[in-house]
């Protein structure tokens, strides 16, 4: 067997054991041995300076070739054909391909949910329940766009639905304190969970509101039995029950509710439900103000009144409205910019 088959047949077998040390041993071997042998064969043009030296060993090894160096003597362009370029051109190739490797791992490990996000101030989603979970992260993309991030975390073997668009993170369970940080449940400032086990939801609800008592928590939930235990619990986690059943009464009573309250619900399509807070520095108003002012500047309608003591749906002209309050309306889309002062001038 010839020197050079068995180089390449160690090469082969010890490339993808080769550690970053050992990559890092062989590029200085590699440029004392080419410095040495072009100091022998009388080559100084090209080793007369480090910042030239090297400048020549990345050139050639690149084979990028600009010419404006070259070895001018037999035995320098010997040492080049050789050594220089040959070896040159295994070591780029090789941390070329380390480099590129490391980009892949670290974009396969975000696919598959095992980074740790680097986000803060976002929005958590806990758990997988398909087309509804993917409905349900493109109406907070639409809401949310340009403002907080989504960050999706399932306990299911999945790769990231929508890789590019939201951030990702897998995890056995959603009590799991490692798996969890990795999701940022500490810095979110809303988590959303939906699952379709109510005992699961649970569980996430009571650990999330320990791990980050000061996030907006949702929780949907089948069994609106266990959504009272939460509460009484996490008086602060707002609980959503499922309301399928109520939808079908009403709509077979009045037939067309379930399209009014899906557009209600829904921000790509027509009027849709918003909330706001009447701020805190203005001074206590009445509903009948705020009604004209919402329709006559917005286009839109003023329904309810939450002042603490829950909401309050279609609330006299008369009531008051204190600072801090939250108002509910209905728009075509949600109103940014709202002037407080002339909607309480209004008449």
């Amino acid at each position: 067997m010839s020197l050079w088959l068995f180089f390449r047949r160690w090469a082969a077998q010890n490339f993808h054991a080769l550690s970053g040390r050992n990559l890092l041993l062989l590029v200085i071997g590699y440029t004392a041995i080419s410095y040495a042998l072009l100091a022998a064969v009388g080559e100084s043009a090209l080793i007369q300076s480090p910042t030239d030296f090297l400048y020549y060993l990345v050139v050639s090894a690149s084979t990028v070739g600009y010419g404006d160096m070259s070895p001018t003597t037999v035995a320098g362009k010997w040492v080049v054909m050789l050594f220089v370029i040959p070896g040159g051109l295994g070591l780029f190739a090789i941390a070329v391909g380390r480099v590129a490797s490391v980009f892949i791992d670290y974009w396969k490990q975000g696919l598959l949910g095992r980074r740790k996000v680097s986000v803060e101030n976002h929005i958590l989603v806990l758990g997988w329940n398909e087309q509804r979970t993917l409905h349900l992260i493109k109406m907070l993309q639409h809401e949310e766009k340009g403002h907080r991030a989504i960050v999706l975390c399932v306990r299911p073997d999945i790769e990231n639905p929508l890789p590019g668009e939201i951030e990702f993170v897998r995890t056995l369970s959603f009590t799991d304190s490692l798996a969890m940080a990795k999701a940022g449940v500490d810095s979110a400032s809303c988590i959303v969970i939906d699952n379709s086990e109510d005992d699961v939801t649970l569980s996430a609800a009571l650990f999330c509101a320990n791990q980050n008592p000061n996030a907006h928590i949702l929780a949907y939930f089948n069994d609106e039995s266990l959504s009272g235990l939460l509460k009484h619990h996490c008086p602060n986690v707002e609980c959503i029950p499922s309301v399928a059943v109520e939808m079908l009464a009403k709509a077979a009573i009045d037939p067309g509710s379930s399209e009014l309250h899906h557009e209600l619900l829904s921000t790509h399509k027509g009027m849709t439900q918003y909330a706001v807070q009447y701020p805190a520095t203005s001074a206590p108003s009445t509903i009948a103000p705020l009604f004209n002012g919402f329709k006559q500047q917005h286009e839109a309608i003023l329904i309810a009144i939450d002042t603490g003591k829950g909401v309050e749906l279609n609330p006299p002209l008369d009531r008051e409205v204190p600072p801090g309050a939250k108002l509910f309306y209905i728009a075509d889309e949600r109103v940014k910019q709202i002037n407080w002062s002339k909607c309480v001038d209004n008449t």
